[in-house]
């Protein structure tokens, strides 16, 4: 049986509010979510990712179901959040998701690294695949 004992699924658990939060998020991504992007779909076609994707109470950046793997990107502030950060990875590592962070500067200045440490992460699942 798919999801609960009342049929629903995780997705249909979630606030109203909620896929109109990642549909904002999506909308107002900033340039390193945008280039990283572009970039996971030419150089990962195999691989499946959502943006903004709804996981418990975080909204993740990427994440590839199919890989278990979620990547977030993270921005100047998150040196003050390291707390918070903390607490999602235990959260995501629980639902049985690796978690890899990249930082904003990372993106705009070594996107070809970023995407190349992605694809060693995922090669795993891309066997067998065209």
């Amino acid at each position: 049986m798919r999801g609960n004992a009342q049929g629903l699924t995780k997705r249909q658990l979630l606030p109203a509010t909620t896929v109109s939060r990642s549909r904002e998020l999506r909308q107002n991504a900033g340039e390193p979510e945008r280039r990283l992007w572009r970039a996971l779909r030419e150089a990962l076609p195999g691989m499946k990712f959502r943006r903004q994707v709804p996981m418990g109470p975080y909204h993740v950046d990427f994440c590839s179901h199919t890989a278990r793997l979620v990547i977030e990107i993270d921005g100047d502030d998150h040196a003050a959040k390291l707390e918070s950060d903390a607490a999602q990875t235990r959260f995501l590592k629980h639902e049985g998701y690796n978690v890899i962070r990249f930082a904003n500067a990372d993106v705009m200045t070594d996107l070809d690294g970023v995407v190349m440490a992605i694809g060693a992460r995922t090669a795993h699942t891309q066997k067998g695949r065209p």
